[in-house]
């Protein structure tokens, strides 16, 4: 059943077709909406609910705004995270890290910045994918995803990403180094003539979907009101061993997910 136009309130109406807009195309990334007293001579709104409606889509991370400026319908980078095996295999095959060969074919320009390299006690979700007591040691790698401006703008954060490596195995590895590795991290353990030299063949993910805290409201530039989603992904080797957990946090206004299930 439709809404009685008639009953929403409005400053929703002016939330809503505006949103119409910038969904339609109409109002496109970068564009600036109309100023508040065209909505207010449009919509025959007060101030206060034209504020009040423009406040709704800042919420929902569609515009941005800041006192005293106009407000800008904002850019939205997307990375199509697609997940098969072939297309891992595929991106694996073109010597970069697989996240950034797969958003360069999706026409996007990323980079990965090293935050920390340490070797710390597990996490508790961390030793269990591992099968490690609690506490037992491993090499972690907290990178910062960002795709980087087409226009001479701000780069925009993409996701935070902690990789988990059982110290035992990456000791004395560039795991435990703090630069980047050439094909990312996957490569030096898949490297046949390098000191790990095991395949990976399986990916399991686990995902749950929060409102972000306080330190990713930072660090990834999140808007008010905008998720997050946590991806636990595990890699096993044919022996079912497990070579490398990713605990990522990824805004979901920047990333979609696409799953292949064969049956």
């Amino acid at each position: 059943m439709s809404t009685n136009p008639s009953k929403v309130p409005p400053f929703r109406r002016i939330a809503n077709e505006l949103r119409a807009e910038i969904l339609r195309g109409d109002l496109s990334p970068g564009d600036k909406i109309p100023s508040q007293e065209q909505l207010e001579q449009r919509f025959g709104a007060s101030r206060a609910t034209v504020r009040k409606g423009v406040a709704v889509l800042a919420t929902e991370g569609l515009v941005t705004t800041s006192q005293g400026k106009a407000s800008i319908v904002r850019e939205r980078p997307s990375v199509s995270l697609r997940q098969t095996g072939s297309i891992y295999r595929a991106r694996r095959a073109t010597g970069e890290a697989n996240f950034n060969a797969e958003a360069r074919a999706q026409g996007q320009r990323v980079h990965q910045e090293i935050r920390e390299v340490v070797e710390a006690p597990a996490p508790e979700v961390i030793a269990e994918r591992f099968r490690l007591a609690p506490g037992a040691p491993v090499v972690v790698r907290r990178l910062l995803f960002v795709a980087e401006s087409k226009d001479g703008g701000a780069d925009t954060p993409l996701q935070l990403c902690d990789g988990y490596y059982d110290a035992a195995v990456a000791r004395e590895t560039r795991l435990a180094e703090a630069r980047l590795i050439k094909g990312g991290a996957n490569a030096l353990i898949e490297d046949p003539d390098g000191p790990i030299g095991r395949r990976i063949t399986q990916f399991i993910e686990d995902l749950d979907i929060r409102m972000p805290y306080p330190h990713e409201i930072e660090q990834l530039n999140i808007p008010v009101g905008v998720p997050v989603a946590r991806v636990i992904r595990t890699a096993y080797d044919s022996a079912g061993d497990v070579l490398e957990v990713l605990d990522s946090i990824v805004p979901c206004d920047r990333h979609v997910f696409r799953y292949v299930i064969d049956v």
